[in-house]
C-alpha cells in the first residue's frame, strides 16, 4: 500500500517517517521524498492515528489525486535541485512531464491554480535557497556555484539572485544573519 506525505522533503524527515510507522506496527518496504509503500493494508484507526502524529510534525498524509500530484512535482523538484546537483538533462516541463506520465500543462495549470504560484517560480525559489546554501558554506565560487545549478552564466544568476532576494549573491554573502526558509517553507 502506497501513503503520501506532503513536506516531506529530506532525509531527516524520511528517518522521522518511518520510525513513526514503525511503531505502529507498519513496514515500510520503500521510502523516498513525499511516497512511501508499506507492505501490509493499513486500518483506518492506524490510518488517523498515523495522521495526527505526522501532523504533530509538520507532515501531512495526502488522500486527493490533485494534492498527490502536486506534492510529486514539490518533490521531483527539491531533489532535482538540492540532492541531484541539478542534473537536469532536458528542460524541466519535460523532465516532470516524462516522471510523472503526463502532459506539462496539465501538470502547470493545476500546479498554479492550487498553489498560486507557476512551477517555474517554485523552481527559480528552489535554486536560489540552493544558491544561499552554498553562499553560506563559502566553499564555492560563485561561477562554480552557477555552473553547479546549470545557470548559463554568473551575470544570470546574479540577475536573477537579485530579483528574487532584492541583494546581490555578493552583499548576501556578507550579510551577518543570513535568513533561509526551510525547504517546505517554499
Amino acid at each position: 500500500m502506497k501513503l503520501y506525505i506532503k513536506n516531506m522533503v529530506c532525509g531527516r524527515c524520511i528517518m522521522v517517517v518511518k520510525s513513526k510507522l514503525e511503531k505502529l506496527g507498519l513496514n515500510p518496504l520503500s521510502m523516498q521524498l513525499g511516497e512511501v509503500e508499506i507492505k501490509e493494508s493499513i486500518t483506518k484507526t492506524q490510518k488517523e492515528i498515523l495522521a495526527k502524529q505526522l501532523h504533530s510534525l509538520g507532515f501531512e498524509l495526502i488522500d486527493d489525486k490533485k494534492s498527490k500530484t502536486i506534492e510529486k512535482i514539490k518533490n521531483l523538484i527539491v531533489e532535482l535541485v538540492h540532492y541531484k546537483n541539478n542534473e537536469l538533462q532536458t528542460n524541466l516541463s519535460g523532465y516532470l512531464s516524462s516522471q510523472l506520465l503526463q502532459d506539462y500543462n496539465a501538470l502547470s495549470n493545476l500546479f498554479s491554480e492550487v498553489e498560486g504560484t507557476t512551477i517555474e517560480q517554485y523552481f527559480i525559489a528552489q535554486k536560489i535557497e540552493k544558491v544561499k546554501e552554498l553562499l553560506m558554506y563559502n566553499e564555492l565560487s560563485l561561477s562554480e556555484i552557477a555552473f553547479q545549478l546549470n545557470y548559463s552564466s554568473v551575470a544570470y544568476l546574479s540577475n536573477q539572485f537579485k530579483k528574487v532576494t532584492g541583494f546581490t549573491p555578493t552583499y548576501f554573502k556578507q550579510l551577518k544573519d543570513k535568513k533561509r526558509k526551510q525547504i517546505e517553507a517554499l
